[in-house]
This record gives structure tokens, sequence and C-alpha cells, in this order.
């Protein structure tokens, strides 16, 4: 089964579209190393397969955030991605967690959704977290702020070794309202159907197949999904001059090096007392 994929697809006869997304490997270098406890690794997977389906959705070329924050054990987690479906993201916890829902999770908060074009401008939507579900609380913004009709699964799997995160989205098209619902009605009726072990383990062809064998979904060809940190030598560099020179060789000499460490993918970058001179240098 090939993994890490967003597949986009419509019907000749019905006005609604869908995406379907299938991630493992993205999933699995996005969490490693960061020992989250299972619910909130549950809540990125969901949170990255709905940034992916976001990206397809909203049809811009550029930069997106989408981040959900609240006074719950989780103060934030977040997931930066462009449209070419490079993906990063990470949580920050401020107590323990005993829950598993949004509520739970996030408490009183709000998603954030942030698009930053190539061209053109900055847009930023906040939805409140209303629903006990992310897939609840996405259809609720898709509702108001687009007015489509939108239906969206998500399910993870979080066995250590073979996470994977995988989702699948309905809408409607624009066209004729009153046919367009009546086929979104049918295909969401369909789609109930579907199992999470069948969105998780089955490729793409066979999972629409078997929901919508007698509708002919038309499969456009997939587009790669990338675990992308951009964190480099020379961005920690620029960070560093804001601290000062003083401050980092006073840090230097206490520690014999100044390490700064990537939130998101944990690399560490190693600076010694002659690295921080040349710098300033």
């Amino acid at each position: 089964m090939q993994q890490d994929l967003l597949h986009r697809y419509t019907f000749d006869q019905l006005d609604v579209r869908g995406e379907l997304v299938q991630i493992e490997q993205t999933y699995q270098e996005m969490i490693s190393g960061h020992e989250y406890p299972v619910a909130v690794q549950k809540l990125l997977g969901e949170l990255l397969v709905a940034t992916c389906l976001l990206t397809a959705t909203l049809k811009f070329e550029g930069d997106i955030a989408v981040q959900l924050q609240g006074d719950g054990p989780v103060k934030y987690a977040v997931i930066n991605g462009d449209d070419q479906q490079n993906m990063r993201g990470i949580a920050r916890l401020q107590s323990e967690v005993a829950g598993s829902t949004i509520k739970e999770l996030i408490g009183n908060g709000v998603m954030v959704l942030t698009i930053t074009p190539n061209k053109g401008e900055r847009y930023q939507g906040i939805v409140p977290l209303e629903h006990e579900t992310l897939a609840e609380c996405l259809e609720a913004y898709f509702a108001q702020s687009e007015q489509l009709q939108t239906r969206l699964w998500f399910t993870t799997d979080t066995t250590a070794g073979s996470e994977k995160a995988s989702g699948l989205l309905l809408q409607v098209l624009p066209v004729n309202k009153a046919k367009s619902i009546e086929d979104f009605t049918h295909l969401e009726a369909l789609s109930n159907t579907i199992k999470d072990e069948e969105l998780l383990t089955l490729d793409a062809t066979t999972v629409l197949t078997r929901l919508y064998h007698e509708d002919n979904p038309r499969v456009y060809e997939p587009q790669p999904i990338h675990f992308k940190c951009g964190c480099t030598r020379d961005k920690t560099i620029t960070a560093l001059v804001n601290v000062g020179q003083q401050t980092l060789l006073d840090d230097a000499s206490a520690n014999g090096e100044v390490k700064i460490s990537c939130h998101y993918c944990l690399k560490d970058y190693i600076f010694n007392e002659q690295d921080i001179k040349s710098i300033f240098n």
C-alpha cells in the first residue's frame, strides 16, 4: 500500500467533490522523539490529516498553519504546511492529559487557520472549538465561512512503530443547490459505512471502489505528502544574533558550548566560543 498520498476525486454525474488522505511516514517522523501521550499523538494525527485536506480544499499557493490553542492540558497544537504538502507539527502541554476529546485536551479554545499565499493578502480565520471532535469543528467552519456542506472522517492508529493517520472529505459543489444537496446526502450515507481499519490499511483505489463503485469516482493523480521541518544552521544563527554576543559567550563559557534544539524535528545545532565570535565578526 502506498502511503503519504493525497487523492482528489469527483463524480461525472454528481455535484460533489472528495479527497482521501493516507499518511504514515510523515506522521511517524513528526511525532518521533517527542514522547507525546497517546491522546496527543492522536490529536496531532487528526490535525495533520485536516491540514492536508484543507490545502487541497482552499486552493491556494503558499503556506498554511492550523493551530489549536486553549486553556486545557494541551496549550497548543499546530501543523505548518504548504500547497506542496510539506508538513511539520508540534504540540505543547501545560498539564497532565486525562481525556481524549477536543474539550478535554484543549479546554476553552479556538482553532486559528492562517493562510499566507505567495501572492496576495494573508488570511486568518478563527473558529471556536464548540464540538467534541476536530472533524465537527471543521465542518462548522465550512458551513459558516465557506457556506459549503462538508463532511469529514478522521482516524489514527498510534501503535508504536506503525503509526498511521487517514481521512476522508466530501463537499458539495456550488452548482445546482437542490441537486448537489441530494447528491451529497447519497454519498454521505455511503461514506458513513467506512471502517477505520479500511481507511488505515486499504489502498485508495480499493477504499473508493468499495464506497462508490456504482457512482464511478474519477480519481486524479495523487499528491505526495512529506515531513519537512525547514530548520537550518543559518536560521538558527539568525535567532542567536537576537540573543546577543556576550550572553552567548557567557553561556558557552559555563557549559562548553551553546546548544539550540529545533522544536519540531529535535535536531541539535552546536556552537562553541569561536563559532559565536565568528557570527558577530
